[in-house]
């Protein structure tokens, strides 16, 4: 694998939903971690510390389910994603279920704006205790779902780094 920060592909973020692939829990975990923003070398030590396989992450590129992002977090890429569609997205083989509501475009910017900022959050000031909080904002598929998501990532930014700390934050996400 080459160095560099990586991403969730559509395929990744269909097993993190859906979980069909089965994946092996500590793979699972390792996945969930790849938000767009670790440098491999962060995904290699979370991988270490969740004791996954050594070649998790070549697992993971090898299944279609992370790639390489070329200059830090793709912020076009998520919101092309959150659009509903993207590069490499797969095709079908079978009827497809009702698609889900058109979003316009302040709905994705807003959407790629809560998912970046609590992502890092989680990144930064949580690490891995941040593991199931992560787990959540990854199943939201709409800036409605982050938003709900918000207040429980507040009060755990509180509890690890102070209630000073929680409202500045808060604010700064606000504008």
């Amino acid at each position: 694998m080459r160095e560099g920060i990586y991403r969730k592909t559509e395929a990744g973020r269909d097993e993190i939903r859906d979980r069909a692939r089965k994946l092996p829990p500590q793979l699972r975990t390792v996945l969930l971690m790849v938000d767009g923003q670790r440098t491999l070398a962060e995904l290699r030590q979370v991988a270490a510390g969740v004791k996954a396989p050594e070649d998790a992450l070549e697992r993971l590129l090898a299944e279609g389910l992370i790639e390489p992002v070329s200059n830090g977090f793709d912020a076009a890429g998520l919101a092309q994603v959150a659009r509903g569609g993207g590069p490499g997205a797969p095709v079908p083989a079978v009827a497809e279920e009702e698609p889900p509501p058109a979003r316009t475009a302040d709905e994705a910017n807003e959407y790629v704006r809560l998912y970046e900022a609590m992502s890092e959050a989680v990144r930064a000031h949580l690490g891995l205790r941040g593991y199931f909080m992560q787990l959540k904002i990854e199943r939201c598929t709409d800036a409605a779902g982050l938003r709900e998501v918000l207040p429980e990532l507040r009060q755990a930014l509180a509890k690890a780094r102070g209630e000073e700390f929680a409202t500045f934050w808060e604010r700064q996400l606000q504008g």
